[in-house]
């Protein structure tokens, strides 16, 4: 297909979730001629990369993988030390949404995004009116149970860093992470933890202290009694939902049950 003498690019990109993972599997066969790529702000989490590692084996296709002209520290310092926050997501713009804009150029292109028939939210990814964006899970009617059942039966399963506790991708230190994955990055990753309570640390030179978590600095967040009382309030947490997710399951007639997303940057964490 061509658009104004010039051949439409298909283009998917991957963030290191299970979403945009799956559309990438379920896409393989009937989009021969997609572009899988990542844009890497080199503050990922190891398991990120081994992911991605196992499912360029299975796409049998290399994924490309963009940086930014300008690494995390150096727009870290051009924002005047103010790190990303929901308020302020400078890290998606300019490690990411740029890094795509500036590959794909002023070709025409298909954009591919995994959001779900069963999610509610709306992702932007780029206003550009080369692109095209497409929604392939919504279209065909796939929820969450449909992205689990693709992953397993391609043999890549869910993202390795769910097994600690982390619930989506990203930089390690994304601040849409909840208060136990901090917990859970302290415990799993600690010198990762240590760069990002580093991050908050410089912000205190210039006498405007900017936090990760809210109000809460990770050095407090990381004190054992602390860590505890997070832990045993999200084990709560989990059995409420568990109970109160029996009766849906019971009405869904076994269908698998998430719990409900929070907001996140689609184009880092689909």
């Amino acid at each position: 297909m061509t658009l104004n003498n010039k051949p439409v690019r298909h283009i998917l990109s991957l963030s290191g979730g299970k979403d945009s993972a799956a559309l990438a599997v379920y896409m393989r066969d009937r989009v021969p001629e997609m572009e899988y790529v990542f844009h890497d702000t080199d503050k990922e989490l190891p398991e990120t990369y081994e992911y991605l590692g196992r499912l360029e084996a299975i796409l049998g296709k290399k994924i490309e993988k963009t940086h930014a002209e300008y690494g995390f520290d150096k727009w870290l310092a051009v924002f005047g030390g103010m790190i990303p926050s929901n308020h302020r997501r400078w890290c998606t713009r300019m490690l990411k949404l740029r890094p795509f804009e500036i590959y794909i150029g002023d070709d025409p292109v298909i954009n591919y995004v995994g959001l779900r028939a069963d999610e509610e939210r709306e992702g932007y990814i780029s206003h550009k009116d080369n692109i095209t964006t497409v929604y392939p899970f919504r279209e065909d009617g796939l929820v969450y149970a449909d992205i689990v059942r693709i992953l397993e039966e391609s043999g890549l399963g869910m993202p390795t860093y769910t097994r600690w506790g982390r619930t989506r991708s990203g930089c390690f230190f994304c601040f849409y992470q909840q208060k136990i994955e901090w917990v859970r990055l302290k415990q799993t990753h600690p010198d990762l933890f240590e760069q990002a309570k580093e991050y908050e640390y410089a912000n205190k030179v210039n006498g405007n202290p900017f936090y990760w978590n809210g109000d809460e600095p990770l050095e407090r967040l990381e004190k054992p009694e602390r860590m505890q009382q997070i832990i045993e309030k999200w084990e709560k947490s989990q059995e409420k939902a568990r109970q109160n997710s029996r009766s849906l399951i019971h009405i869904l007639g076994g269908a698998d049950y998430e719990e409900e997303e929070r907001e996140g940057c689609l184009i880092c964490q689909l």
